[in-house]
């Protein structure tokens, strides 16, 4: 079992940390897989919580408390201190992905309060063809035949648990 120590989490070194017997581990996957999780458990506390609650109200009690654990995270970890050093480019697109993300809640808990929770992730989850294609094709990232491939599968299971 990783040993994974506070310190690392917090921001000193995420990118590799040593298990027992000193195995690299790659970070990354366990927050990926981490994220996984927690979007899991997301959308069945949304879709419970949103019962009788306008959508776009339940968007923004949830966004309140995203922002205020992401403030809380940012000084617990120091990182308040980088905030002037952001630079334009940067400030123009994390407000863009700011504004996209909102769309997609919006639009997430208006489906979500609509639909079975079983047939509105899966397409929401479909993001992730549409993030490789965009990644080709505006950051020049490779598209290999395992990609195509996995956007080919992840399209049929979304399919196959839709309809």
């Amino acid at each position: 079992m990783a040993l994974i120590k506070w310190k690392r989490i917090t921001g000193e070194d995420v990118t590799n940390g040593k298990d027992e017997k000193g195995s690299v581990l790659k970070m990354w996957m366990l927050f990926a897989v981490l994220s996984a999780v927690f979007a899991a458990l997301t959308s069945i506390l949304a879709k419970i919580g949103i019962d009788g609650v306008n959508s776009n109200l339940a968007t923004a009690i949830r966004t309140v408390v995203v922002v205020v654990m992401a403030w809380v995270i940012v000084f617990m970890t120091k990182g308040q201190t980088g905030l002037s050093d952001i630079s334009r480019k940067s400030w123009i697109f994390l407000i863009l992905s700011g504004l996209a993300t909102g769309a997609s809640w919006l639009c997430y808990y208006k489906a979500l309060q609509m639909g079975e929770a079983s047939k509105v992730v899966p397409i929401d989850k479909c993001s992730v063809i549409i993030t490789l294609i965009l990644a080709f094709i505006f950051l020049h990232e490779s598209f290999t035949w395992k990609s195509a491939a996995g956007c080919l599968l992840i399209g049929a299971g979304t399919l196959l648990m839709v309809l």
